[in-house]
């Protein structure tokens, strides 16, 4: 037998566990945080990349929810940007030569997929393909 004492290990305080547990947690977190999660389990149910494990010159699958949608000229010609959060990080998303498309607005879920690129910072979609989420599964 060796003579050195064994470590002792801390007490992990008792958590609680079940539907209590969940509860508790759901009470503990702010809108933000709950709607985060939701926005990054639907990524991953639809089969997307999170925004935030995106590089640069990579080809993605993203999905998530229009913040705001904007019309701003890039180089004099007139380029529609949004503004799509997963949860994880937002992406602008580029139309260049579109003043409006039917169905960009704030709040719409969407899935794009193109070519990420990086503009002073930020990760940018230019001219993706993309799919409108139905209406009905808005929140």
């Amino acid at each position: 037998m060796s003579a050195e004492p064994r470590p002792v290990k801390p007490v992990k305080p008792v958590r609680p566990s079940g539907r209590f547990r969940r509860m508790i947690e759901r009470l503990s977190t702010s809108q933000e945080e709950l709607h985060s999660a939701e926005l990054q389990e639907d990524a991953e149910a639809a089969g997307c990349l999170r925004i935030c494990d995106c590089d640069d010159r990579q080809i993605v699958k993203v999905t998530g929810t229009l913040r705001t949608v904007t019309l701003r000229p890039r180089a004099g010609v007139p380029a529609l940007e949004a503004e799509l959060f997963d949860g994880s990080a937002p992406l602008d998303v580029v139309w260049l030569g579109r003043r409006s498309i039917v169905g960009i607005e704030p709040g719409r879920r969407m899935i794009a997929s193109g070519r990420i690129s990086m503009s002073h910072g930020r990760r940018v979609l230019f001219n993706p393909k993309y799919e409108l989420r139905p209406l009905g599964q808005e929140q």
